[in-house]
């Protein structure tokens, strides 16, 4: 789903290092740059395009996305920042050592 241009050169926060795209005024100019992206990605499937009253975007906004490491015992046992500045592999690296470096829990035995 192609919803809109989230770094365009009119936004709030510009991508000056990428394509240099404006924010479209309309449908026919979003979906050209939707056609551009899946071309320029070489994506193998065709985009879907939020028409210009963003109503997919308001529904299904994507939230700050964040690292998580489940620990042996089921739970939680690291939680990363925010993304996408959050993203920190290097940290979550040394989280996945330190739980590989707890011993194992011992296996639950049947009762009898």
């Amino acid at each position: 789903m192609y919803i809109r241009e989230a770094h365009a050169l009119d936004s709030p926060v510009p991508n000056l290092q990428g394509p240099l795209l404006e924010d479209p005024i309309s449908f026919s100019e979003r979906s050209g740059v939707a056609t551009r992206c899946t071309a320029d990605l070489h994506l193998p499937m065709p985009a879907l395009v939020d028409g210009m009253d963003d109503a997919v975007n308001q529904a299904y906004q994507g939230h700050p996305d964040r690292l998580y490491l489940v620990g042996r015992d089921g739970k939680i046992s690291f939680a990363g920042e925010r993304g996408p500045r959050g993203f920190d592999p290097d940290v979550l690296e040394d989280a996945i050592e330190r739980e590989l470096s707890k011993s194992a829990p011992a296996p639950r035995r049947a009762r009898l």
